[in-house]
């Protein structure tokens, strides 16, 4: 078949309840986007999520590719780039926030020091070598970690000599439990999930730094959490966007409208971060 430019049109071979895709999803959000993939394909069977985990610019460079169907990123398309792919591909991407994801800043279990203002964590990704805390983040300055702390704490500031990356966030993690002075910075639902025994392991050698809440009348530090997320109060929050290349029924569609809708939304609560679509509050009820 062609269309009406002459063009070969590519035969679709995938449903909402069946096919296969690929997709790229960035290394931070690894843990709940597992669940998500899990949950959806043994509610469709016939379907498979091939999710390659990588920085946020390797998942950027992977949707030019003709591969990668979908992006799971902690950013949504600028003008320049949504022109970009409609140029390409004649239609344009459709992107969105699916939920709300904090930076968490971890120390090891023993560190004397947790309460750190903005300045003093600005001051710490600022600093030298030899400081006394060493900072250790998801990679270099391709990941969307880096990239957050750069834009939001340091204002597009260059890193200092004491921040060293690690390959990927469970190295951080550990080079985190093996240092006592290091603080590192991870996505939480690499450490927010209480029921998942290998988070809770890592919580035993690591905790939280407490951040100064900078929306707060009274002097107020808060660690990372579903709470202090929605009350913004912990000041590291940043989106979860997908972007899907599809303007077709396709299976890509189908694990967005579950991401968005009340199954896959209450995935990314069980996960301890915020839903972005919808809003779960628990209310007392009097039957009688």
């Amino acid at each position: 078949m062609t269309a009406c430019n002459n063009k070969p049109v590519k035969a679709v071979s995938d449903t909402p309840k069946s096919g296969s895709i690929h997709i790229s999803v960035d290394e931070t959000f690894k843990p709940v986007v597992e669940q998500l993939i899990h949950v959806y394909q043994n509610t469709y069977p016939d379907t498979k999520i091939i999710a390659s985990y990588k920085s946020e610019a390797d998942c950027f460079r992977d949707l030019q590719s003709d591969s990668t169907r979908m992006i799971i990123v902690a950013k949504g398309l600028t003008k320049a780039e949504s022109d970009y792919y409609e140029s390409k591909l004649s239609f344009k991407p459709t992107w969105d926030i699916l939920a709300y994801d904090a930076v968490s800043a971890v120390i090891n279990a023993g560190a004397t020091d947790s309460l750190f203002t903005m300045k003093q964590l600005k001051d710490l990704l600022l600093a030298g070598e030899g400081a006394p805390h060493p900072v250790v983040v998801d990679g270099n300055n391709a990941t969307s970690t880096v990239r957050y702390l750069s834009d939001s704490v340091l204002k597009g500031g260059t890193f200092g000599k004491n921040v060293m990356a690690a390959a990927g966030s469970k190295a951080v993690l550990d080079y985190v439990a093996a240092n006592k002075n290091a603080i590192g910075f991870v996505g939480l639902s690499w450490v927010g999930d209480q029921e998942d025994p290998g988070q809770q392991a890592y919580m035993q050698k690591v905790r939280y730094a407490l951040l100064q809440c900078t929306t707060c009348v009274s002097d107020t530090f808060a660690k990372p959490s579903q709470a202090t997320i929605s009350w913004n109060m912990y000041p590291l929050v940043r989106p979860l966007y997908y972007v899907l290349k599809e303007n077709f029924t396709g299976l890509g569609n189908g694990f967005v409208n579950f991401m968005s809708l009340e199954r896959g939304q209450l995935v990314f609560r069980r996960a301890y971060l915020v839903p972005g679509k919808m809003n779960f509050n628990v209310r007392k009820v009097d039957n009688r």
